[in-house]
């Protein structure tokens, strides 16, 4: 199964709006992509399994609510920010990378995709103030320097089931890395989820901050 098929089999609660949007992105992706390179050339080929789909791995670990603020730190071309933000339209969603020209295919993205919650800025985490409730991101380095950069960006009220935190997709022996940290964690494996030989090794780790 190939290209937006896979999202609407795992996902088939889908709007209409929602489904277009998700459809759109090959061609946007591919446009932008041209110009300016977030994606290699090989992964542009499975655009939906190995980015939109692993994305949306955090949306198999929870749901997030209506005006929630969810930080996408580190988002590059707008993964996975972009794939939940068409996913959760009342949630708000801040996706931030210090490369600017990222940040350029994200606006530019976002803005043919009409998506009224996602504000892209390019800027270093570290310098962001708290005010988040989950902060979710892609691998962007080991979890221990993750962890110094995002610590105090959560805010102390946790309204959903889980309490506010880091959802981080990552890949491969993770033991010694999370072992690092010295903090509570879970592991969601997303093989769980998704059938895809791709997700064999593929985890959303979930580190709670309060």
């Amino acid at each position: 199964m190939n290209g937006c098929d896979i999202i609407f089999r795992y996902f088939p609660d889908l709007t209409e709006k929602q489904k277009g949007q998700f459809m759109a992105l090959q061609e946007l992706y591919e446009t932008w992509n041209s110009r300016i390179n977030v994606i290699s050339r090989k992964d542009m080929e499975n655009l939906y399994v190995n980015h939109v789909l692993h994305s949306l791995g955090i949306a198999r670990v929870i749901n997030f609510l209506p005006k929630a603020k969810i930080l996408d730190a580190g988002t590059g071309g707008g993964f996975p920010g972009i794939p939940l933000a068409i996913l959760f339209p009342e949630t708000r969603f801040h996706l931030v990378d210090s490369i600017a020209k990222k940040i350029t295919v994200v606006k530019e993205v976002s803005s043919a995709l009409r998506l009224q919650n996602v504000q892209a800025e390019a800027r270093r985490v570290e310098t962001l103030a708290p005010g988040y409730d989950f902060i979710v991101s892609r691998a962007v380095t080991r979890m221990k320097e993750f962890h110094g950069w995002v610590k105090h960006l959560t805010v102390r009220e946790n309204r959903h089931s889980m309490a506010n935190g880091i959802l981080y997709l990552k890949g491969g022996d993770l033991s010694e890395e999370l072992a690092e940290v010295k903090k509570e964690f879970r592991l969601y494996n997303l093989s769980d989820y998704f059938e895809e030989s791709f997700f064999e090794t593929k985890m959303v780790v979930y580190l709670p901050l309060n």
